[in-house]
């Protein structure tokens, strides 16, 4: 059970639509390493998370990346709303509109619908902690990436530079989580944690 605050993590007041610029930044809505899957993986993850620190680490990003979602949705919103037929088809906006008019859709910058087969719950420790710190990595560059796109507006840029760092204290965070982990696991054998399976010699 959450409490939710109806208050985005980081004021977005967008005075400019950009279609195109839209089309971009859905991706971190949808895509790949969006924060949609960051938040469907932390919140799965957490279940077989065997340490009640870890579990909570993973309970308070998921659910910080479902308010990152609503960022990401907001962005997209503001640079969609009212445009005119011209707008749309000046800015290659129009293969969008016609599946989504200006609705809010989890999908890539290339047109790739979300699936959680890009997202990954593996149940043991070490492989999960990587997979969140290479998520975060993945996640940051794709911001970087979107900011060299969106240099002449401010309104844009300094939601994605928040966003972005976001990405960063994310990341320092579950490599904290790593080693609370490595220190609790054996010592002698990281991945034989769990002694109810028979490890292959």
């Amino acid at each position: 059970m959450f409490q939710y605050e109806k208050k985005l993590q980081y004021p977005i007041n967008i005075k400019t639509t950009d279609p195109k610029l839209a089309s971009l930044i859905i991706t971190q809505y949808g895509g790949p390493d969006g924060e949609l899957g960051a938040s469907l993986r932390y919140l799965s993850q957490r279940f077989a998370m065997p340490y009640p620190e870890l579990k909570a680490l993973l309970t308070d990003i998921g659910t910080e990346e479902l308010g990152h979602l609503e960022m990401i949705g907001t962005i997209v919103y503001q640079l969609t709303r009212n445009l005119t037929e011209k707008d749309i088809k000046t800015a290659g906006f129009d293969s969008y509109f016609v599946d989504h008019t200006s609705g809010v859709y989890p999908t890539s910058a290339s047109g790739m619908s979300y699936t959680a087969a890009q997202m990954q719950s593996k149940g043991d420790v070490l492989a999960d902690l990587h997979e969140d710190l290479a998520a975060e990595q993945k996640a940051r560059t794709t911001y970087d990436n979107i900011l060299r796109f969106c240099s002449d507006n401010p309104d844009v840029r300094d939601a994605i530079k928040f966003l972005r760092q976001r990405e960063v204290v994310h990341y320092q965070r579950f490599g904290e989580g790593l080693r609370i982990a490595q220190d609790r696991l054996n010592s002698k054998n990281f991945y034989a944690f769990n002694p109810s399976f028979d490890i292959p010699k």
